[in-house]
C-alpha cells in the first residue's frame, strides 16, 4: 500500500531540485487493484488544464501532443519538452511518490530556466482506467510506453499496459497518422507487443529510423534505458527492443468511433 508523498525536504536535506532518495517507491504496482485513489475527470474539460500548463493553451487537452505512460522519474518527459518545445507533453505515473517527484522536478526546472519546461506536466493517473475521460478523441501525435512492467506470470498478463482492449483506447486518443512507441528490454514482452499491435486493425507497423530522435531519447533519457545501457545493452545488439506503430483508419465495414 502506497504511503502519501513526503513533505518537501528541508534546506539542509536537499536543494530546490528534488532528490530521489526522498521519493523512493516500489518498482511496480498492480494497476488493477484499488491503489490509484486519484480522482478521474468525467471528461477532458473537467480537468484543470490551466494549472498544468499555466503559460500555454492546453484547450481542454486537445493541444496535448505527446503522452508518456508510466513516466517513472520523468527522464523522457523532460527530454520531450526540449526536443519539441512547441508541443505539449503529458506524463502519467500511477505511483504517488514518483508522480510527486516528477511534478516537483518540473517545477524546479521551470524556476531554474524561466520560459522553458512550461510545455510538460505530470499527473498521477492509471492509464488503464478511463483514458478517454482524460484526453479527447484524435488528439495525440505520439504515445510512449517505455520499459513497462513485464508481468511475467501468465495470470498477470491482463495487467500489461499493451493489450487488445487497451489498444482500442490508445487508437481513440491518437490522431490518424499518430505513432505508438513500445520499448522494452524483455524480448518476450516485445513479442507480446508486436503480436497484439499486428493483430489490431487500427495500427500499422513502421520501420524504425536509426536516427529517430524519439527512440534515442527513450533509450538515453529514461532511467530504465540508462540502466540497460550501463549493463552493456544497446538497441543494436538486441538487448533493447523497439516497436513503432502508426495509427491508421479502420478499414472495416463499421468505423469504431463514428463522428
Amino acid at each position: 500500500m502506497e504511503t502519501p508523498p513526503p513533505p518537501p525536504p528541508t534546506d539542509e536535506q536537499a536543494s530546490d531540485y528534488p532528490q530521489k532518495r526522498f521519493f523512493r517507491s516500489r518498482a511496480h504496482c498492480n494497476p488493477l487493484s484499488h491503489n490509484d485513489a486519484a480522482p478521474y475527470p468525467r471528461d477532458p474539460s473537467a480537468l484543470d488544464w490551466a494549472s498544468l500548463y499555466p503559460t500555454r493553451d492546453a484547450d481542454n487537452g486537445s493541444n496535448v501532443a505527446f503522452l508518456d505512460v508510466g513516466c517513472g522519474f520523468g527522464g523522457l518527459a523532460v527530454a520531450l519538452s526540449t526536443l519539441a518545445p512547441s508541443k505539449l507533453t503529458l506524463a502519467l505515473e500511477i505511483r504517488p511518490k514518483v508522480a510527486e517527484f516528477v511534478r516537483r522536478r518540473i517545477e524546479s526546472l521551470r524556476r531554474q530556466h524561466p520560459g522553458q519546461y512550461d510545455n510538460v506536466a505530470c499527473l498521477r493517473y492509471n492509464a488503464m482506467l478511463h483514458l478517454p475521460n482524460l484526453l479527447p478523441k484524435s488528439s495525440l501525435e505520439k504515445i510512449f510506453f517505455c520499459f513497462p512492467d513485464p508481468h511475467f506470470k501468465a495470470k498477470n498478463h491482463r495487467r500489461r499496459i499493451v493489450s487488445e482492449p487497451l489498444l482500442a483506447e490508445y487508437a481513440y486518443v491518437l490522431k490518424e497518422g499518430g505513432l505508438l512507441y513500445a520499448i522494452t528490454d524483455v524480448e518476450e514482452l516485445h513479442k507480446w507487443h508486436v503480436a497484439r499491435l499486428d493483430a489490431h486493425h487500427c495500427f500499422e507497423k513502421i520501420e524504425i529510423d536509426d536516427d529517430d530522435v524519439y527512440v534515442n531519447a527513450i533509450t538515453q533519457e529514461t532511467e530504465e534505458g540508462k540502466k540497460v545501457t550501463r549493463q552493456g545493452g544497446h538497441m543494436q545488439d538486441g538487448s533493447k527492443y523497439a516497436a513503432v506503430y502508426k495509427r491508421v483508419r479502420f478499414g472495416g465495414a463499421v468505423e469504431l468511433w463514428p463522428e
